[in-house]
């Protein structure tokens, strides 16, 4: 599909300067992988705008914040954990859109998206649009896609496959460590993100992706025991009856 044939709203910064946010982001999403490379990034920034449109928001600050959102990723991921990437990402983002020349309260907007978009950060989303980022960022962490990411992250870390309850206690557990599982980080953060999401869109889409997590880890936990039968309720559950 060519970029023509796209919706104009698709890119409310125009196509060049969408163009040259996506050129300038690229270099910081070098060995990132599948978990927080441009793919993530573009499913965001389709999301933000989806919910953007709903809610009347500013797509053009909407669209740079999810663009530029996790160019800090590689610093935190380097430093496991010791750094923030949604501050860092924010500091990063004000020199971009410096010198691009946009005006000083578009950058001041946008940085406070990127900045308060984190789970774990303690910087509250003020505005609707840093709302609508952290919505479709968390949006992304769960779900399908959500599993297959925190595979990823696992893989790219060195952790192992599954650890259930029966093994150690996961929330427990260091990040970074071999015990920083996919299931681990479902239990510590995934599955609460239903019950933090900021737009009612954001919501609605929260509770689907979630009952497919409940699904496949409560799968996943059978199979890794050894169970021969996944039982008559899984199926049940599987198949929306029960």
């Amino acid at each position: 599909m060519s970029k023509d044939s796209f919706k104009a709203d698709d890119y409310p910064l125009g196509v060049e300067f969408t163009e040259k946010l996506r050129q300038m982001a690229d270099p910081y999403h070098d060995g990132m992988g599948g978990c927080h490379g441009p793919d993530h990034t573009e499913r965001v920034h389709k999301t933000a705008l989806h919910i953007g449109r709903l809610m009347e928001a500013r797509l053009d600050v909407l669209s740079a914040a999810a663009l530029l959102h996790d160019i800090g990723r590689r610093y935190e991921t380097r430093e496991q954990g010791k750094i923030c990437h949604a501050e860092k990402g924010a500091e990063l983002a004000r020199d971009i859109l410096k010198k691009l020349n946009f005006p000083q309260s578009f950058i001041d907007e946008t940085a406070h998206c990127i900045e308060a978009h984190r789970y774990r950060g303690d910087k509250n989303p003020r505005t609707l649009e840093a709302k609508i980022l952290y919505d479709a960022d968390k949006l992304d962490s769960i779900g399908a896609v959500g599993i297959g990411r925190a595979f990823l992250f696992a893989g790219q870390t060195g952790a192992r496959l599954h650890n259930d309850s029966d093994d150690v206690d996961i929330l427990d557990c260091k990040p970074y460590s071999r015990e920083d599982t996919a299931y681990r980080e479902f239990k510590f953060k995934m599955s609460k993100i239903k019950d933090r999401m900021l737009t009612p869109e954001g919501k609605r889409l929260a509770e689907e992706r979630h009952v497919f997590m409940e699904v496949f880890f409560e799968r996943l936990e059978r199979e890794t025991k050894g169970a021969e039968s996944v039982g008559e309720d899984f199926l049940k559950m599987m198949s929306g009856r029960g």
